[in-house]
């Protein structure tokens, strides 16, 4: 193609982009939003949405892959061809109206253009790498729409500092699915009165049915309270869990503190209140959901597994207990692992069996005490990547290290739990390895504020290293 009409190319494009880009703010998105979130260009509102061809280019280059985000990269490819199915070439360009939600939010449009047919200038950065024509196209619409506001969207930090220096106005993270704005605002689990309790309470009704008292107090007592959270004081003897409400009265079960001290799980016994809030919920069937959060060594795995050996094979209200985590992407460097499913997950629950020597470590035999449990409890490994179509019945599932899975990948697992299932869902959001994912935008964060008004679930913060000296040191020092 000669000069001229690559010219004449330029031009048309340019004209079309100016005739169709007529909403408020253009939203150009980078391959990583894609990955992170397939159908993250429905996302958007009334807003219009631009992919550039490098993006589609990345995408195909990633979809064969041996790894989880070739199946994101899939799926993004094939959700883009659904909305794009049926337009011809002018109209793909110009802007294919997405489908809308409802009457009263109108939607905006989805067009692919060809970065690169854009002429280079002085001003451009170099065509060689994919992040430069992703960035040069946003330039380019930014130049010809002055009047509108043009958002070049990534998750790559590095991309948006090349990006503002190259002259773009406005450049963002995908933020649609963050829920919080900072970590310190996560729900806990638990809320915490400033001396004691019942000095701070006007007037109680309370109800007695077996061991269980009930209190109802005033609902402006705690006005933002969600259910199966925990209450706590400064007294040392107060403790309850919030069972209900309504719009002038708050139910509390009083649980006491040393009633959940007094908590046992295969032997274990909670070593702080934060345990024992942990434990309550494990042992809780009307509990469906436990999720774990807080440091390294404050205990989460250790009281999920007694939790499970002691439900599966104490009181048999599971069949089998299943562990499974995400396996990271670094295992590839090792190679290929042999054997079985089971025996290939070995190495990435090394933390499951270290707490099963420790609840066996009195043994006589530890050796073939485990033996015995695994057998009895009929503990399976299984990988994250395998649990996609699965119907899970009346087991125990322990999801180990979720801070490192998306909020897709949570639903995935989530979905798979049918009748009879509980599901404990452990993680420390200061050991995010993922290079797309941070503390507010991890999976379990999601979960935890997604979940927190469902009256199936439970959170906890276990809030202090019980391990050791040695590690509680290294957790507030280092």
């Amino acid at each position: 193609m000669n000069n001229e009409n690559m010219l004449s190319d330029n031009s048309t494009q340019t004209s079309q982009i100016n005739e169709t880009i007529d909403q408020p703010i253009i939203y150009i998105l980078d391959t990583n939003i894609l990955l992170h979130e397939p159908f993250a260009f429905l996302s958007f509102k009334e807003h219009d949405v631009v992919v550039p061809m490098t993006v589609l280019e990345e995408l195909d280059s990633i979809k064969d892959r041996r790894k989880d985000v070739s199946r994101d990269a899939r799926v993004a490819i094939r959700a883009l061809e659904d909305t794009l199915r049926d337009a011809s070439p002018e109209q793909v360009l110009a802007g294919v109206k997405l489908p809308q939600n409802d009457d009263q939010h109108p939607s905006g449009s989805l067009a692919i253009i060809n970065d690169y047919a854009l002429e280079k200038t002085a001003h451009t950065l170099s065509f060689n790498e994919n992040d430069n024509r992703i960035i040069n196209a946003a330039l380019h619409i930014q130049k010809k729409t002055p009047n509108k506001k043009i958002v070049l969207v990534t998750k790559d930090i590095n991309m948006r500092l090349k990006a503002k220096g190259a002259g773009l106005a406005h450049v963002e993270d995908y933020r649609t699915d963050q829920l919080i704005d900072d970590i310190q605002f996560l729900t806990k689990g638990y809320h915490k009165f400033e001396g004691d309790f019942w000095q701070q309470i006007q007037s109680v009704d309370s109800e007695t049915e077996g061991r269980n008292t009930t209190h109802y107090v005033s609902r402006e007592t705690v006005p933002s309270t969600y259910i199966n959270e925990y209450l706590l004081d400064d007294s040392g003897t107060f403790a309850g869990k919030v069972t209900g409400w309504d719009d002038d009265k708050l139910a509390i079960l009083d649980l006491g503190r040393e009633r959940l001290l007094a908590k046992n799980a295969w032997g274990i016994h909670p070593k702080n209140i934060y345990q024992g809030m942990a434990m309550d919920a494990l042992l809780d069937p009307t509990i469906d959901l436990v999720i774990l959060t807080g440091p390294a060594g404050s205990g989460k795995t250790l009281l999920a597994l007694a939790s499970a050996l002691e439900q599966v094979i104490e009181r048999g209200l599971y069949d089998k207990i299943i562990v499974t985590r995400s396996t990271p992407e670094i295992a590839e460097s090792i190679g290929f692992l042999p054997g079985t499913e089971e025996e290939k997950m070995a190495p990435w629950l090394a933390a499951i069996t270290d707490s099963l020597e420790v609840l066996h470590q009195q043994d006589e035999s530890m050796h073939g005490s485990l033996n015995y449990i695994m057998d009895k409890a009929n503990i399976q490994f299984k990988s994250v990547n395998f649990m996609r179509g699965r119907s899970i019945q009346n087991a125990l599932v322990l999801l180990d290290e979720c801070q490192n899975l998306t909020a897709a990948q949570l639903k995935t697992i989530i979905t798979r739990c049918g009748e009879g299932t509980k599901l404990v869902c452990s993680g420390n959001l200061a050991q995010i390895d993922s290079n797309y994912l941070t503390a507010v935008t991890s999976g379990l964060t999601y979960i935890v504020e997604r979940f927190k008004d469902f009256p199936g679930s439970a959170t906890v913060n276990l809030n202090g290293v019980v391990r050791s000296r040695l590690a509680s040191f290294a957790e507030e020092n280092l």
